[in-house]
């Protein structure tokens, strides 16, 4: 019994070891989630007006205006912007968002795919580290976004989408990124990101009218990158604070797991010691009526 004994005491000790580790994970990732999330609680109103100003704008633009990022033409070639992690155990977080980029391929560009007309660019290390062992054609130089998260960064991937798709190299370009709910819920999600989309016009709704200081081109043309820019980093920002929410729920839950595994194995812990003293009565009551007779 005593080598039962030493392996259960052994596995005790090794889950409390890991408990250690999840609980100080889950502190850690809590601590990064509230700057994550007042971040992108900042962000998301600035962000969505702008977005629906843009859109408004371009829906009640003259078709004379050369919309370059809002001209819709045929998909041949398209890009998809994939936000993972830089790091794991965060549970179904990183698989999930590749399964949805996976279903996109399959459900919108399944013509262009098959023709190796479609490039990932994935922004986190785990998208990253997963399409390039796949062997999907990848856009591989905004990857490591996440190691100095900042606009600036951000910034030169929705640059080069922008002119990829000015320059005809792509005719549509989505994101698939997770958009933060709270600490428990992300909403894994397809946006489009170009051509930019219009805002839909109700019937009978009336033509918006806008007063435009200065030129309507010159103020389309200077507008609509910055807008842009805003949009990829809302997303980035998104995807950040859901990481880290992901990270915490999953190691609470693995936290309260090795408190029923702890429960489990102590049980059994006592029933084998239990078991070795009884055993060890036994034999001396034994040894005892032996010298007795």
């Amino acid at each position: 019994m005593s080598g039962a004994l030493k392996e259960v005491r052994n596995r005790i000790k090794s889950v409390q070891s890991t408990q250690q580790i999840t609980k100080a994970m889950k502190m850690v990732s809590a601590a990064k989630l509230r700057r994550a999330q007042d971040a992108i609680t900042q962000m998301r109103p600035y962000a969505q007006k702008l977005q629906e100003m843009l859109s408004n704008i371009i829906s009640n633009a003259d078709g004379n205006i050369a919309l370059s990022l809002a001209t819709e033409r045929p998909v041949q070639k398209a890009l998809i912007i994939v936000v993972t992690s830089d790091r794991g155990l965060c549970g179904g977080y990183n698989s999930n968002l590749i399964k949805l980029a996976k279903s996109l391929l399959q459900d919108k560009f399944a013509t262009q795919f098959a023709a190796g007309n479609v490039h990932i660019l994935p922004i986190g290390k785990k998208g990253y580290e997963s399409f390039t062992k796949a062997g999907f054609n990848m856009v591989n130089n905004y990857w490591d976004i996440f190691q100095d998260l900042s606009f600036e960064r951000v910034q030169v991937a929705a640059q080069y989408a922008m002119d990829a798709f000015a320059s005809g190299k792509y005719d549509a370009v989505e994101m698939v990124y997770s958009e933060f709910k709270n600490a428990a819920t992300q909403r894994f999600a397809i946006e489009r990101f170009l051509p930019v989309p219009k805002a839909e016009i109700k019937q009978g709704s009336k033509k918006s009218d806008f007063i435009f200081e200065p030129d309507k081109e010159i103020l389309i043309a200077e507008l609509m990158p910055k807008i842009l820019n805003t949009q990829l980093y809302k997303a980035v920002l998104d995807a950040n604070a859901s990481e880290h929410g992901a990270r915490m729920t999953a190691m609470d839950k693995a936290s309260e797991n090795a408190n029923e595994l702890l429960k489990t194995l102590k049980i059994s812990y006592n029933r084998a010691r239990q078991a070795a003293i009884t055993t060890e009565l036994t034999e001396i009551v034994s040894g005892a009526a032996a010298l007795q007779g």
